[in-house]
């Protein structure tokens, strides 16, 4: 069996990038192995509204900010597909969803180290040579070390878990959106750019359909995404080091403290959302409520009236209600929960106080400190940096600097004009 210098399982856009930054290194040998067949693969296929975009800039692609002068770039990608002075002209440092999708598509496309429609079963350990099994239904491979990239599964609030008919995760919006369109009501459950997209996609169309449609969040109103540039520092070198070294207590407290700072809604989109309210009540009132302070406690189903009935907490005035709608979409986000395959070497991994995995300063989960790497899922060792698609490569640069024992990707040490602690 052939034994492999790394595999990466999982191909979101942080296992992605690494492949396409360690695909020009001739001393890494690696695989990347990806569930889906390659005509599904895509980036977040169920929420390519039109016209959303990303919220950080074009620089936050796959390899940019390890390697400018990569051939994965975004802007090469551009050239390549006859799109660059187009996204000149436009003078928007943010691609759009689709065009993102479609750029990941055309890297993984170019790799020779990525295999489609692998999905791992189990991975076991090898004590004589050291080495990781990784077995999918279709083949069996060998490495040195693994970097799981397999992203973070939608979020189901308990309320709704194992709830019959056809509600669904916003990750699924595009695919059922018709159907939605038939319904009486629609209620969008959820306070983030998700939640807001699919609002504003909706409300667009509820003059044509006729619906009753409801936004329901239990954030005391529709925060916007903080975006000076002081609080982007928090995405920096500097601040993974100083979160990484508080004690769990306090990452802890931060980790919730701080869900505002990357789970807001782009405050163009909140204003746009405003101004077409204002446009469609000129004529009629708009049929739509918008709740806050309003927290999802109970939901039951009827299979007859095929309606839902939502049991529903003010916080403020800390009352009860109900609220009855046909259709039923969760925007409640996603929550990173270690893969089934990781529990044959389950012993092998680190875990913190809480039960989640112990991730260290250089990404790696293992008892050795350099053998398995995690992708994302660190939001309570490494803060709001774990799901920013501008760190992709930055962590990424730590990893194969990891892997080879030297740094080939230079990496930022200090980049911020702020302290974040006090120093010793």
């Amino acid at each position: 069996m052939h034994t492999y210098d790394v595999i990466g399982i999982g191909l979101g856009p942080y296992n992605l990038g690494l492949a396409c930054l360690v695909e020009p290194i001739d001393e890494l040998d690696a695989l990347f192995l990806e569930a889906r067949p390659r005509a599904d693969f895509g980036w977040h296929p169920g929420m390519m509204v039109e016209g959303a975009h990303l919220q950080t800039p074009f620089m936050s692609d796959l390899v940019t900010l390890a390697d400018p002068t990569s051939p994965y770039s975004f802007l090469n990608y551009l050239k390549e597909t006859g799109r660059l002075y187009p996204f000149y002209i436009r003078e928007s440092f943010y691609p759009l969803r689709s065009e993102y999708s479609g750029y990941c598509r055309w890297a993984a496309q170019r790799l020779r180290s990525v295999r489609f429609g692998e999905a791992v079963t189990e991975v076991c350990y090898d004590p004589a040579d050291g080495c990781y099994i990784v077995h999918s239904g279709l083949s069996t491979s060998k490495a040195r070390h693994l970097v799981v990239g397999t992203g973070t599964p939608p979020l189901i609030p308990p309320a709704c878990e194992g709830l019959a008919g056809d509600v669904l995760h916003n990750s699924a919006y595009l695919q059922h959106r018709d159907a939605l369109r038939g319904k009486r009501s629609i209620t969008i459950v959820g306070s983030g750019q998700s939640a807001a997209e699919i609002y504003r996609d909706l409300l667009g169309d509820i003059d044509g359909h006729g619906y009753q449609l409801n936004w329901v969040t239990r954030s005391p109103r529709f925060f916007p995404l903080e975006y000076t540039k002081l609080t982007l520092e928090i995405t920096s070198p500097d601040y993974i080091d100083y979160f990484h070294a508080l004690p769990e207590p306090a990452r802890y407290r931060l980790e919730a403290a701080q869900k505002g700072l990357y789970k807001g809604v782009n405050s163009d989109l909140i204003n746009e959302i405003y101004d077409l309210l204002y446009v469609k009540s000129v004529e009629r009132p708009v049929p739509t409520r918008l709740l806050t302070n309003t927290e999802l406690v109970s939901a039951a189903y009827d299979p007859a009236s095929g309606a839902y009935t939502l049991g529903l907490h003010h916080d403020e005035q800390g009352r009860d209600f109900e609220l009855t709608t046909e259709g039923l979409i969760l925007a409640t986000g996603y929550r990173f929960t270690p893969p089934a395959f990781l529990d044959g070497v389950r012993h092998r991994l680190r875990w913190d106080g809480h039960g989640r995995l112990d991730v260290a300063r250089n990404y790696s989960v293992d008892v050795t400190g350099r053998g398995v790497f995690l992708q994302n899922g660190g939001t309570h060792t490494h803060g709001i940096t774990s799901p920013d698609l501008g760190m992709g490569a930055y962590r990424n640069s730590w990893i194969i600097r990891e892997l080879l024992g030297r740094e080939h990707y230079p990496i930022e040490k200090s980049i911020a004009f702020q302290e974040f602690g006090v120093a010793a």
